[in-house]
């Protein structure tokens, strides 16, 4: 048996293994009841930890004490029975991806986007889809979560179009946006983030110590090339190949674009041209009205913050423009019936999301996630690594955390105070430990079943595979996972050894 036989034997033994788990949306109900249940065994042992952490509220580094919520105590169930609806209702994933779908189901429902795809398709070599989707991914998540919306959908599609199996064009997309997490050209959203996290974290030891956003620029873009190049090479020599034939049917064909069709593009393209001017005149000068209006800042201002939105914007204004060019919209009730088809469309992911947020929503409120990130810490610590032995072990565990806890910037405001003032008594800078963290984070967010995303991911699975459950996307998505995970040790061991920058001003040690 060679060894791309038994790579395919395995991945199928873990898809069997995690199909056999209930449907998706049961077993968030049993995750959510083994949580009450986890609580209230927790509080009975008194579970605690103190850590070192930092303080949204009040901006600072306090020694912060957490026990256990028991969730069937009295205030417990208080907790449950008046917060489920808000759990709901609150959860991230379901505003954003109701508000970027109005948009996008009118781009998709007049046809304009199949269009689109087709000239991107019958332009771009086949050799150079897998890539380019990948690297789209990538540059996606400078707008935060933007990519999980967008693009996977996106991506299935110009597969689709392409005679290639939809799912693996999901999977490179996947890989991209949430693999590639820690890769990008452009500073993104969350690094200014990342940057005040771990500056409070240095200023423990050092009070002058500062971590600019652009603190791990120089890894990033080089992480870019590297993702992009394993996600292509992982999509077309280990994703496609394991899976089966799918079944195309006669709308699965680059047809000629037609004369309405042409003008259609060219209505949209002239909204869509007036629209980034529009933004352009409020985002790019320094006193932009999007820009924040005390810093001037583009990356932490209502331009940012408002993303989505204005993501939506983008989908819709040229969307309905094609229409009327086109002629599939005549009245406003065929621009409120296609976005009413393309909310229809997400119905499973509805159940889906009601189960997760209730799961996330308790698993927050008990604690357990805290207590248990914050003992594996602790031992880590204890075992007295020091130099890339300790950033490696680091990305390990920092992987594993993100299994159980995949919420990025919370989990570094709890790890930061720990490990960065630890990290810099043995030479380490702050830059270095806060890119061991990304990477860590990074790697494991394609196969963990808690990211708040991975139900819309089960969802666009099952629409290509009605068979398809976590077991299915986890094995497609384990190979990303692994082959990350080697690619950045050994991208991050050789800037180690060579010493150097990760950012500018930003060394690899003291």
């Amino acid at each position: 048996m060679d060894t791309k036989q038994k790579q395919f034997r395995f991945l199928n033994w873990v898809e069997r293994a995690g199909n056999r788990l209930p449907d998706p949306s049961f077993l968030f109900i049993s995750l959510t009841f083994l949580t009450i249940l986890a609580s209230a065994i927790a509080a009975y042992f008194n579970l605690t930890v103190t850590y070192e952490g930092f303080n949204e509220e009040t901006e600072t580094i306090e020694t912060i004490t957490t026990s256990v919520n028991n969730l069937l105590s009295l205030d417990g169930f208080h907790y449950m029975v008046t917060h489920i609806i808000d759990n709901f209702t609150g959860f991230f994933p379901l505003g954003t991806v109701f508000t970027v779908i109005i948009g996008v189901s009118i781009t998709e429902g007049t046809g304009m986007l199949s269009v689109l795809l087709r000239q991107i398709v019958s332009k771009t070599p086949k050799a150079l889809i897998s890539g380019m989707v990948v690297f789209l991914g990538i540059l996606s998540n400078v707008a935060s979560s933007t990519g999980y919306i967008v693009l996977l959908p996106l991506g299935a599609i110009i597969f689709l179009v392409s005679k290639r199996h939809p799912v693996s064009g999901l999977a490179a997309a996947y890989a991209g946006v949430s693999g590639g997490w820690t890769a990008n050209l452009l500073i993104g959203s969350n690094d200014p983030l990342y940057a005040g996290i771990s500056t409070q974290a240095a200023n423990i030891l050092d009070p002058n110590y500062i971590v600019q956003p652009t603190g791990n620029w120089f890894f990033m873009i080089v992480s870019t090339v590297m993702v992009t190049l394993i996600g292509t090479y992982i999509t077309d020599n280990i994703v496609e190949p394991k899976l089966t034939t799918y079944s195309f049917s006669s709308t699965d064909t680059i047809e000629t674009i037609t004369d309405n069709e042409k003008k259609g593009l060219r209505w949209a393209g002239f909204t869509f041209f007036i629209y980034i001017l529009l933004i352009g005149i409020m985002t790019v000068p320094e006193n932009g009205i999007l820009r924040d209006p005390e810093t001037g800042s583009l990356i932490e201002s209502p331009f940012m913050t408002g993303i989505i939105v204005f993501i939506m914007l983008m989908f819709l204004l040229p969307g309905i423009a094609y229409g009327v060019g086109e002629g599939s919209i005549t009245n406003t009730h065929d621009i409120t019936k296609l976005m009413s088809d393309g909310i229809s469309g997400i119905s499973n992911f509805l159940v889906l999301i009601f189960w997760a947020a209730q799961f996330t929503a308790f698993f927050e409120y008990s604690n357990l996630g805290t207590i248990i990130s914050v003992n594996g810490a602790q031992l880590l610590t204890n075992i007295g690594f020091t130099g890339l032995p300790l950033l490696l072990l680091f990305i390990i565990v920092a992987a594993l955390t993100n299994i159980i806890m995949p919420v990025d910037t919370a989990k570094w405001a709890m790890m930061a105070p720990i490990f960065i003032p630890m990290f810099l008594q043995v030479g380490l800078s702050p830059e270095s430990t806060q890119i061991a963290y990304r990477v860590g984070d990074s790697v494991t967010n394609v196969i963990t079943p808690l990211m708040p995303f991975f139900p819309m991911i089960i969802a666009y699975f099952q629409k290509y595979d009605k068979k398809a459950g976590i077991g299915s996307v986890i094995s497609t998505m384990l190979p990303y996972s692994v082959a990350f995970l080697i690619g950045w040790i050994i991208l991050l061991s050789t800037w180690y050894l060579l010493g150097l920058p990760l950012g500018p001003g930003a060394p690899v040690t003291t």
